[in-house]
């Protein structure tokens, strides 16, 4: 059975791309989107930039057709800050707006912002309901089991906040405490998916980087879908990859260095494309290493890449990489 946030339907078990800070802009979310992704969010967006109309911000709210259904996410401390902001975020269109409650680095949650609201759940709460009530547009939401152990209150949250309105949730099986260490607790994103009370979508997020994962987080707590998101860097395959399993049991080829060489060249010419060719360099410098993660002595390489301010050199390296290593398996 189709899953719907709202009246857009996403398809049978969709699979979500996380929204992440500096990875999943329009470059990567193009990969993505081409290589299985049912579900697009941009990166998140602060509001008080956006309602400064800071450029860091308001870039951000770059989408396009190709990527839809597609959600842009949010994320600030301030009530009247947020509403504004969702006001600005609806005149893009786009299918969702997601309130960002997970993030847990320290410039954001201790400013009360993103996982920092987890200490106030009356706050988060009535910014919620705000949101929710200033557009037409459906409301989703992203966060997380709880500041920490002793707070883990999210099968009581998920149910006020679908209360108020919001039309699904995706929950990282970590607590703000924990950040990215330790395995993520999907039990309790079960326990929410399973409370008889919640009618809404409810998808997990947290250390899904295998076919076998997905399929063995699906049978044991019947979540909706789920969201990936370091998962998938550098490794867009990874939800063609999930599909194909869940429907086959079988498993996909993993690409070869052909496939993973254009396809960083794919990257690299999307980035430049949208950002220019100085920023657009700038900006891969991030993602080479983890399309090549798996070839052992690639440090070299890596190093010219990163260290290269050309395109054509950075596409000379490329072909070098290809060459070097076209006989290497994965």
């Amino acid at each position: 059975m189709s899953v719907k946030i709202g009246n857009i339907d996403i398809g049978e078990f969709p699979l979500l791309l996380a929204p992440m800070e500096d990875v999943s802009d329009p470059p990567f979310r193009a990969l993505c989107k081409e290589n299985g992704a049912d579900v697009m969010y941009t990166e998140f967006i602060s509001s008080e930039g956006l309602i400064r109309d800071a450029f860091k911000s308001t870039q951000k709210l770059d989408i396009y057709d190709f990527e839809r259904p597609i959600g842009i996410q949010i994320f600030g401390n301030d009530i009247a800050s947020m509403r504004l902001a969702t006001e600005i975020c609806a005149k893009e269109k786009p299918e969702f707006i997601d309130i960002n409650y997970g993030c847990p680095v320290k410039k954001v949650a201790n400013k009360g912002a993103g996982a920092g609201i987890l200490k106030d759940i009356p706050k988060m709460i009535a910014m919620t309901k705000e949101i929710v009530n200033s557009t037409s547009i459906p409301v989703t939401v992203k966060t997380r089991l709880g500041w920490d152990e002793e707070t883990k209150y999210i099968v009581e949250v998920a149910e006020r906040l679908q209360d108020i309105g919001i039309q699904a949730i995706s929950i990282h099986g970590r607590t703000r405490k924990q950040m990215y260490k330790g395995e993520a607790d999907w039990t309790l994103i079960g326990d929410v998916k399973n409370n008889p009370r919640m009618k809404i979508p409810v998808f997990g997020n947290g250390d899904i980087n295998s076919p076998e994962k997905v399929q063995e987080v699906k049978n044991r707590y019947g979540i909706d879908g789920v969201m990936i998101g370091r998962g998938a860097i550098g490794y867009p395959w990874i939800f063609n990859e999930i599909k194909h399993f869940l429907k086959t049991s079988s498993h996909l080829p993993k690409p070869g260095i052909e496939e993973r060489v254009r396809v960083c060249k794919q990257h690299l010419n999307h980035s430049i494309e949208w950002k220019g060719e100085r920023l657009g360099i700038v900006e891969m410098k991030r993602h080479y290493s983890n399309y090549f993660r798996a070839i052992p002595n690639f440090k070299e390489y890596r190093t010219n890449m990163v260290t290269s301010n050309s395109k054509e050199e950075v596409i000379s390296i490329l072909n070098n990489v290809r060459e070097k290593f076209q006989l290497i398996e994965f």
